[in-house]
């Protein structure tokens, strides 16, 4: 009998043991985390249903796809910092024929990448440096990076690339004063068969849309100016601030509107209906980036959301 209780002593001792060590097993296995998005958390829609997933790159820099071309080219953003005021700058609407804005938009990455310290704590900053690469493709060959020695030379060279595949002109393609036949200059050019009809220009409306930016600067060439925008609402006190601001720091000139010729689909102006503070700021000619104003001008923008 009591031989039999040792039995069944032992054995309970070896369950015992047995269910320990497969606990400590368990506890002790290397876990696998779940993937997540950075920054900006999780995969969020857009008003037209594009799905905008921020991914990591090696800088630290959210780099994100937010729409494709008439050709399926990629629009990107890429955002540095991760705070709650959110400043956008913007190039290449106008494709090839304003492609010292792109050159001008990618130095900005450039020094945001190698100064990540730029950014205040609460700011974060998103550029989009290429809003037309189908444009951009047909004067220089390519849709992201390039170098001024890729762009073929005479001012007339650069015109076909103002437009996007669709021969559509984006910034007459947004919603303020639309029309389907726009001005530029003294030159009729489409608007498009509808509001946003354009991919392009609805990607960055979606963008916009989802992330609501605190200020926009958006890059154009060439008039060598800082323009506030409104769309018959009057200026934002914010944006006369924005563009005074600007202009100062980088050596521009101010104005309170644009009024070489009417325009109409305006992205800034646009930006104004949706309360957002926007300025365009209007390089000097067709082929310099004018690296040092800007830069002058980014810095002021960012020092004044500075808490």
């Amino acid at each position: 009998m009591n031989m039999k209780k040792t039995i069944i002593a032992i054995v309970v001792v070896l369950i015992v043991a047995l269910g320990g060590y497969v606990w400590w097993l368990s506890r002790s296995a290397p876990q696998t985390a779940p993937a997540e998005n950075a920054p900006g958390g999780s995969a969020s829609a857009g008003a037209s249903g594009l799905t905008v997933t921020p991914v990591t790159t090696q800088s630290g820099s959210g780099q994100v796809i937010i729409g494709k071309s008439v050709q399926g080219r990629d629009i990107t953003a890429y955002t540095f910092g991760q705070g709650t005021t959110s400043i956008m700058f913007v190039g290449g609407i106008h494709g090839g024929y304003e492609w010292n804005t792109v050159l001008l938009a990618y130095n900005l990455i450039d020094y945001l990448t190698a100064n990540p310290r730029a950014v205040p704590a609460n700011e974060s900053v998103t550029v989009i440096p290429v809003v037309n690469p189908d444009g951009l493709y047909k004067v220089v060959g390519s849709a992201g990076r390039f170098s001024a020695a890729d762009v073929p030379t005479g001012a007339g060279a650069t015109v076909p690339g103002r437009f996007n595949a669709n021969n559509v002109d984006l910034n007459r393609n947004f919603d303020c004063d639309w029309k389907a036949t726009g001005t530029w200059q003294n030159t009729p050019v489409s608007g498009g068969k509808s509001l946003f009809s354009e991919p392009e220009s609805k990607a960055v409306r979606d963008y916009v849309e989802l992330h609501h930016p605190t200020a926009v600067v958006v890059y154009y060439s060439a008039a060598g100016g800082v323009f506030a925008s409104s769309c018959h609402n009057g200026v934002l006190a914010e944006t006369k601030a924005l563009t005074d601001l600007y202009a100062k720091a980088a050596g521009y000139p101010a104005y309170q509107s644009f009024d070489f010729y009417a325009t109409t689909g305006d992205m800034t102006n646009w930006l104004a209906v949706q309360n957002i503070p926007a300025i365009s700021v209007l390089l000097s000619n067709h082929s310099d980036t004018e690296w040092t104003k800007n830069l002058a001008g980014v810095r002021a923008v960012l020092a004044s959301f500075a808490k």
